[in-house]
């Protein structure tokens, strides 16, 4: 699908790309099965706001995790991803669609912005951090263990100390995998830039943006270790960055995987064993599957 409904108040998207186009899910269905008898082993659906997916025809109508269900269905070995997902649209029915098939990776992109109400009704977000707290745990109530990451914009326009600390605390509540992290930068022609002044100095900005980085580290790293020990399918992607002796891949919980092996190639699939970790990579080795 193409473009956004949602119209955020710092957001250009919807100026640049228009309206909300979803295409005909028949298409998408063919063209997953295209690229896999070609030898993919993975395919993305992509949106501004995918949750808000739907295809009205005569034959019935497809929303979202209808369309989840039609994809995955194409090959067991076709591994499914999507991004991005809008808190607001993301419902019961996507979430336990991703518990019913094995193939539907676990990880969901949830950009939260704020964990301020208040900045969250001035960024028009249509939801609230309580609203957001509930998706969360419902996601880790259908699926444990699942991938969870974000987006959060510092020092938007006037945001308090005490949003800025409401943030960090739903950070911590939380604890991502990991996060996209900004400050906020005025786009021309948005409602913000006719609405808001952008006054926070950019020293506050950068203050609090820094302070964020340095809690999701912590968060990051946490989340990575608490995976040592266990066992996952890793689709590989190839050789790692810092050894040619090394293949790296993702868990279907989105983790970057790192190995020794000499044997397999990209586009395998291959259970390791996670042995330790940073807050961006997991060290394993490969055990029989």
């Amino acid at each position: 699908m193409r473009g956004c409904n949602n119209v955020c108040s710092y957001c250009v998207v919807p100026y640049t790309r228009g309206a909300e186009r979803s295409r005909d899910p028949h298409t998408i269905v063919r063209e997953a099965c295209d690229v896999f008898s070609k030898g993919y082993k993975e395919v993305t659906l992509l949106g501004q706001n995918v949750d808000s997916y739907f295809w009205k025809s005569e034959e019935g109508n497809v929303n979202f995790a209808a369309l989840l269900r039609m994809v995955a269905e194409v090959s067991p070995e076709l591994r499914v991803r999507f991004s991005t997902s809008n808190p607001q649209d993301i419902s019961d029915e996507v979430i336990e669609t991703m518990a019913a098939y094995e193939n539907i990776c676990k990880h969901i992109h949830l950009p939260v912005q704020s964990g301020s109400d208040v900045m969250l009704e001035k960024m028009r977000r249509r939801y609230s951090r309580e609203w957001y707290l509930q998706r969360v745990a419902k996601i880790r109530e259908v699926l444990p263990g699942c991938g969870l990451t974000t987006d959060v914009i510092a020092g938007f326009c006037g945001e308090t100390e005490q949003d800025h600390q409401d943030t960090l605390s739903l950070f911590e509540e939380v604890c991502f995998d990991s996060a996209f992290m900004f400050y906020y930068s005025e786009r021309p022609g948005t409602l913000a830039a006719k609405k808001y002044k952008d006054d926070i100095d950019i020293e506050t900005k950068t203050r609090r943006l820094n302070e964020i980085i340095a809690l999701q580290g912590k968060c990051s790293l946490k989340s990575y270790q608490a995976e040592v020990g266990k066992t996952f399918k890793v689709l590989v992607e190839g050789p790692s960055k810092k050894s040619a002796d090394e293949l790296c891949g993702r868990a279907s919980n989105n983790k970057m995987c790192v190995f020794p092996d000499k044997i397999h190639k990209a586009g395998d699939y291959v259970t390791v064993k996670v042995l330790s970790a940073t807050s961006a990579t997991l060290l394993c080795e490969l055990v029989e599957a």
